[in-house]
């Protein structure tokens, strides 16, 4: 076994911690975050949300169950949200070297290299975790040699970095929903072609209401960084309200639907990262456990007349959705398409369907 090499973490405000280093040996620099799942690493690591971010995993074990292997179906990556592991490093309290799992390829170890993503282990990641809660996220750094400067990704138009280059079409699906690539998670694609759809995915800059492509139904995808990046998208998005276009939004499309509605967006201080977070219907008795992965939220206050919540956080009152009281407009903040209840949010996709099916 390869001799454990000693490298460090450091935060924005002062903070160094030492540790091991099980990934690529070079320093990176990225926005510190926090995420409580216990299970799911590789879906985790593949999530496009988590570009430029260095990521803190509180659950003490993480790597004892090793990485699938690369299998496709319908073109996409059967076992991983994207085609590459997305963080810019990883922190954890242990890696297991000695993973076991019937469908294990390799170890998170040799996954990690092979990627080029840094990776510290022996480190408090709840105490770490604990800091990140009371001084909120901030810029980081794994050192390993040399050194490189702090940076905040969020100043860098990270959906542009992660959405895809040109259309894609997957399925043959009796309806056809035009999804717009923010950073989408593969899951999402899954989702709708399970329910007989045919997915036209285009970049997040695509103009989709010029008339390339028939479509029934826009999604707007989850995604990396400030929605307010996404100028192209949010004026797109004004277009298609105008147009009355049936729209669904997941997550980032969240706050880009806000945007393109006229609200506004704020970051949150550490944001919304883990397996269950209760989230309430407004108006109803009914509370979903929802899987999430967001830093920033719509105001709920800003949102114009006819537009109003559809879910709140009940943890911290933060917006977990948005619609129109009388046009086909919604939204969510969480992940539908994830399995945190497990199918608690995936009755959204069928209204969603349904309603292009029925012509609602």
């Amino acid at each position: 076994m390869k001799t454990k090499e000693r490298i460090r973490l450091e935060l924005a405000d002062g903070t160094t911690i030492e540790g091991d280093s099980f990934g690529a040996e070079r320093s990176v620099s990225g926005e510190v975050v926090f995420n409580t799942g216990m299970v799911g690493y590789p879906e985790t690591l593949t999530d496009p949300s988590y570009r430029g971010q260095i990521l803190v995993l509180t659950y003490p074990l993480i790597g004892n169950y090793g990485v699938p292997p690369p299998k496709r179906e319908n073109g996409l990556l059967k076992y991983f949200e994207s085609e590459r592991i997305q963080v810019a490093g990883l922190v954890v309290s242990e890696c297991s070297r000695d993973h076991s799992h019937w469908n294990a390829a390799k170890s998170l170890s040799a996954w990690l290299v092979e990627h080029d993503v840094p990776a510290i282990e022996g480190v408090d990641t709840r105490a770490l975790t604990k800091r990140i809660r009371e001084r909120g996220t901030m810029p980081g750094r794994i050192i390993y040699g040399s050194e490189v400067p702090f940076e905040d990704p969020n100043a860098r138009n990270l959906v542009a970095e992660v959405s895809a280059k040109e259309p894609l079409l997957y399925g043959e699906g009796r309806v056809r929903v035009l999804a717009v690539d923010c950073g989408m998670k593969n899951n999402i694609i899954r989702c709708l072609m399970k329910r007989d759809v045919t997915v036209i995915r285009v970049p997040w800059d695509y103009d989709f209401n010029a008339d390339e492509y028939e479509y029934d139904g826009l999604l707007i995808s989850n995604g990396p960084g400030d929605p307010k990046m996404c100028g192209e998208t949010i004026a797109h998005l004004r277009e298609s309200l105008e147009r009355r276009t049936k729209i669904f939004g997941i997550c980032l499309g969240n706050q880009l639907l806000a945007l393109a509605a006229g609200a506004d967006t704020y970051k949150l201080k550490y944001g919304h990262r883990s397996h269950n977070q209760p989230c309430a219907e407004t108006g109803t008795r009914r509370c979903l456990i929802t899987p999430q992965n967001h830093g920033y939220a719509v105001d709920t206050d800003t949102l114009p007349e006819l537009w109003t919540p559809w879910f709140t956080n009940a943890n911290d009152g933060t917006n977990e959705g948005i619609r129109h009281v009388a046009l086909p407009f919604m939204s969510v903040q969480f992940h539908p398409e994830a399995s945190a209840g497990p199918t608690d949010g995936s009755y959204l996709f069928d209204l969603f369907i349904e309603s292009l099916k029925h012509g609602a």
